[in-house]
């Protein structure tokens, strides 16, 4: 189904979001809405967007996650520092 890629980006969205609740919805023509539910219905947070456009708009909502480092991903990355000359 192409709405796939966003429901999961709006999964991550409500996920990262603690209390508040997103919700999609798709026009006749087959752009993507995002809006909010809120106590008095939803509030809309986005116009008409392409399937793109849309999930690159829900991944950049919201509090992000931090990448998760390995030990060794953090010790390398600690070995590429240069050390100051002498």
């Amino acid at each position: 189904m192409r709405s796939t890629r966003a429901t999961a980006a709006l999964a991550r969205l409500n996920e990262r979001s603690g209390g508040r609740h997103y919700l999609m919805a798709i026009t006749g023509s087959g752009l993507f809405k995002l809006r909010e539910r809120i106590e008095g219905g939803d509030q809309q947070r986005s116009g008409a967007l392409s399937l793109d456009e849309f999930v690159r708009f829900v991944d950049a909502m919201g509090p992000q996650k931090a990448p998760r480092i390995t030990k060794n991903e953090a010790e390398f990355a600690r070995q590429l520092v240069r050390k100051p000359r002498a």
